[in-house]
């Protein structure tokens, strides 16, 4: 577990941040001046210029924002307070693989809290802690916008679906043994300071990545269907239990019989955790 020290203010004033290396500065601003250009307002390109100086050391150092503030004409103070507000930009180094669990309401009673609760015992790490080798930053994450694949498990951004928590610690296992994983949906993976340059607006040039992005899943888009006119089938749900199955007619897909993710996870049930099944709650005083 990469050790977090805690630095004691003894009210003496910081000293400056460090500069870049001379090469590694004549980098960034090159493609900061064309990220800068890019909008009417220089002081627009703030978000972006945090993604790109993220790329070059994994997290926001203060060198980065010192950066960011003298291009673009700001104060630190200013460059700090967006670093600080939005949680995608990291404060200290972190792995090479963000794995971040969704722990919000549908993610948790659907088995994230189980999940998360796993993952750390098994790497040994806390919320917001890296493993001792460097490969993987484990957290919590908020709301993902895919409550209907939850359980869901981020990889540097990219999905992997109806997560449980044996699935996913073979999927931490792998990023650390450095097997190829798919995500359920989107680009194939990339390391994390890789990300992050993707996400400062620079092409991502790996052959297949832009093709390979996709679109929403097909349990996304059944509004969609149904607003336009399209006849579906009259369980969206199949039934559950053997029994229901059987039943059920052939020709109707049925759960967990296609997984586009190397971790994907048969959906035998709502609940990932059998050990805290989701099921309807008593009534008070039952």
């Amino acid at each position: 577990m990469t050790e977090v020290r805690q630095e004691v203010s003894l009210g003496m004033p910081q000293l400056p941040a460090p500069a870049y290396p001379a090469e590694v500065r004549a980098r960034l601003e090159a493609d900061a001046k064309e990220v800068i250009a890019r909008y009417p307002d220089s002081r627009s390109a703030l978000l972006p210029l945090l993604h790109l100086v993220q790329s070059e050391e994994g997290y926001v150092s203060r060198t980065g924002m010192a950066l960011c503030a003298e291009l673009l004409g700001l104060t630190t103070a200013e460059v700090t307070a967006v670093a600080t507000f939005y949680s995608m930009y990291r404060r200290r180094p972190s792995g090479d693989y963000q794995v971040g669990v969704c722990t919000n309401t549908l993610c948790a009673v659907m088995g994230g809290d189980a999940i998360f609760d796993r993952l750390k015992q098994h790497l040994g790490v806390g919320n917001n802690e890296t493993t001792e080798d460097g490969k993987v930053t484990l957290e919590h994450i908020e709301c993902n916008a895919a409550c209907d694949f939850a359980p869901v498990v981020m990889v540097n951004w990219e999905f992997f679906d109806n997560q449980t928590p044996e699935s996913a610690t073979q999927l931490v296992d792998d990023l650390i043994a450095g097997r190829t994983v798919e995500p359920t949906r989107g680009a194939p993976l990339c390391s994390y300071k890789e990300t992050a340059r993707i996400l400062a607006g620079f092409p991502d040039q790996r052959p297949g990545a832009v093709e390979a992005t996709g679109g929403a899943g097909p349990a996304s888009l059944v509004g969609l269907r149904l607003a336009k006119g399209e006849e579906l089938h009259r369980k969206v749900v199949a039934p559950r239990g053997e029994a229901a199955r059987a039943e059920a007619p052939q020709d109707r897909p049925q759960p967990g019989a296609e997984h586009l993710s190397s971790h994907d996870a048969p959906q035998q049930t709502s609940a990932s955790d059998p050990d805290h099944p989701a099921g309807p709650a008593a009534e008070e005083g039952e």
